[in-house]
């Protein structure tokens, strides 16, 4: 079987740089399919003999495509055209995707090369063929199904359904990110963004023990929902005891900034994994006002000191927006599962900190001499 292959931005890249992104999303789709490829202006033309049902599951999956067609072929001669057409229709009609009684239809024909008919002429010939084999009607503006035919120098492409891909790029384009996870809705949703940019994302978990339970489950069971749309790239999955690092903050700082100092922490210990994993930045899962950490000057707060860019996808969504796409790529229900929460949050959390007040409490526990330490205890969860 054959298959039309249709990316989006990557045809607006440069010849080199769009080369190189093609044989990204190429050695993608290879790492799950026994497949081989043909490069035809915009698109791939991908060449199988596997299952369809796993082919329309692997490129679905799939970001960097925004579309593909299952396709039929044949030449340029009219006849051998008309054959295809007509066995084409009998099928999809036997299989009740065109009701030929209720439904009309349309012909969008493609044509380049030389050939002795022009585009609008093998349209209507084409047309004329479906309307002999089902005497359907014809509505060239809003049909409920179309009948797209291209001819091509010297092959003929039959084809009637155009599957919606994710689009974005081909992850493992943009090099390495580590994403703060959590057992929330939030970070599996940031990372999927990012895997959407086409980054190659790398899980780091901060184990909170004895401040909150039962999260590292919930953990790895996302990072396998989110390795379903990483195909071609591994997910590894860290964790580190950032609960001694908690117990610092407990005691040595003023409770209403237990949970600036934490997210400070945090994003600290993913800058020491990203230096270790060659990673080119941070990633979580912050949406402005949603939780205490989250206002703006929290923000600046608990993130000056990181010389690593933070990048947070969903920093404009509201909640309802960042749930829908949890729902859709299947981490939701994983989410909320209760879990206990975290223990160490205060009952007065700091919403607008000072940020000369964080840099001294930063040095008077220590934060990085800590932080280096239990970076220590990172472990892959994975493995």
């Amino acid at each position: 079987m054959k298959y039309f292959v249709r990316y989006g931005e990557i045809g607006t890249k440069s010849p080199k740089i769009r080369r190189k992104f093609e044989n990204n999303l190429i050695k993608n789709i290879q790492s799950e399919l026994d497949c081989t490829f043909d490069n035809n202006q915009g698109r791939l033309t991908l060449i199988t003999d596997e299952e369809d049902c796993k082919v329309n599951d692997i490129l679905s999956r799939t970001f960097g495509i925004v579309s593909y067609s299952p396709i039929l072929e044949t030449n340029t001669n009219k006849d051998d055209i008309t054959s295809l057409i007509e066995n084409t229709m009998r099928k999809i009609i036997k299989e009740d995707k065109f009701n030929p009684e209720k439904d009309t239809f349309a012909v969008r024909c493609r044509r380049v090369g030389n050939h002795n008919y022009t585009s609008q002429e093998i349209a209507a010939y084409c047309g004329g063929v479906v309307i002999k084999v089902c005497d359907a009607t014809v509505n060239l503006s809003q049909p409920d199904f179309t009948l797209y035919v291209e001819v091509r120098d010297d092959k003929t492409y039959i084809y009637h359904e155009k599957i919606r891909g994710l689009g974005g790029l081909p992850v493992g384009s943009q090099g390495k990110v580590v994403c703060l996870i959590s057992s929330g809705i939030d970070s599996p949703v940031a990372a999927y963004q990012m895997l959407k940019r086409g980054c190659q994302v790398i899980l780091l978990h901060c184990d909170n023990h004895p401040y909150s339970e039962g999260s590292v489950d919930k953990v790895l069971k996302n990072a396998d929902n989110l390795r379903r749309y990483s195909i071609g790239n591994p997910i590894k999955v860290y964790s580190i005891k950032f609960g001694k690092y908690l117990e610092k903050v407990l005691n040595e700082a003023p409770p209403r900034m237990t949970c600036v100092l934490c997210k400070s922490g945090m994003y600290q210990s993913a800058a020491l994994l990203a230096k270790k994993e060659h990673a080119n930045a941070i990633v979580d899962g912050s949406s402005i006002g949603q939780v205490a950490s989250q206002t703006l000057t929290n923000l600046e707060a608990t993130r000056y000191h990181c010389r690593m860019p933070i990048f947070s996808p969903l920093i404009s969504l509201d909640k309802l927006e960042i749930e829908e796409i949890a729902k859709r790529i299947n981490t939701y229900e994983t989410s909320i599962i209760p879990d206990g929460g975290c223990k160490a949050v205060p009952k007065h959390p700091e919403t607008h900190a000072d940020l000369k007040l964080v840099k001294d409490i930063v040095e008077d526990i220590n934060q990085m001499e800590c932080l280096e330490k239990i970076s220590e205890s990172i472990v892959r969860l994975d493995s």
